[in-house]
């Protein structure tokens, strides 16, 4: 990993599967090798329609979230003044996901929507081609129960966005240690 480049594990949770029909519901995002530096955000829907198996599998209830969430414009421009807090000394945010284009097109869509920019750039590193191409493995290889069995984190996946932003920066992080001791 380049001192220049800092990795951010990003994981949302959504109404559906696409932007501007659905809503992202909540965010959370934190440094790859120091989860305590991070972030989790609600944010009210921005689109009433809704799949119902997704948000059973959030279990967010879109009235209250209308209540409770902040405003996206407000949601994005918090997200963004953390991600330049913690791109310390001119580093690069590299944007990293587990299922990235998932993820990533939510966030790219309403960074672009409520504040006109992305301060990721315009690209994202998905965690599954990664592992894919990092220890030469076939796609099918690349589930997350497959991963943790192979790297054994300490954390797992909740479906809440902060941890499971957590635990796939773990398993990012357990990758690149790997990858690193094989060179």
């Amino acid at each position: 990993m380049s001192s220049e480049e800092l990795y951010i594990s990003v994981d949302i949770e959504a109404s559906g599967p696409i932007p501007g029909e659905f809503s992202m519901l909540s965010l959370g995002a934190c440094v790859v090798g120091q989860a305590e530096q991070a972030i989790y955000i609600e944010l009210k829907p921005d689109s009433p329609k809704h799949d119902p198996e997704s948000l059973s599998v959030t279990g967010f209830d879109l009235g209250e979230l209308a209540k409770t969430g902040l405003p996206p414009c407000d949601a994005m421009r918090k997200f963004a003044e953390w991600v330049s807090q913690v791109s310390v000394g001119g580093q690069k945010a590299i944007f990293v996901g587990l299922n990235a284009p998932f993820d990533w097109s939510f966030v790219n869509f309403y960074f672009h929507k409520y504040l006109g920019e992305n301060p990721f750039g315009f690209a994202a590193l998905d965690i599954k081609a990664f592992y894919m191409g990092a220890f030469n493995l076939e796609w099918r290889q690349t589930k997350s129960s497959h991963m943790a069995a192979k790297l054994q984190p300490r954390s797992s996946a909740t479906h809440n966005a902060l941890d499971d932003a957590r635990f796939q920066a773990e398993l990012f992080d357990l990758m690149l240690r790997r990858r690193a001791a094989q060179e």
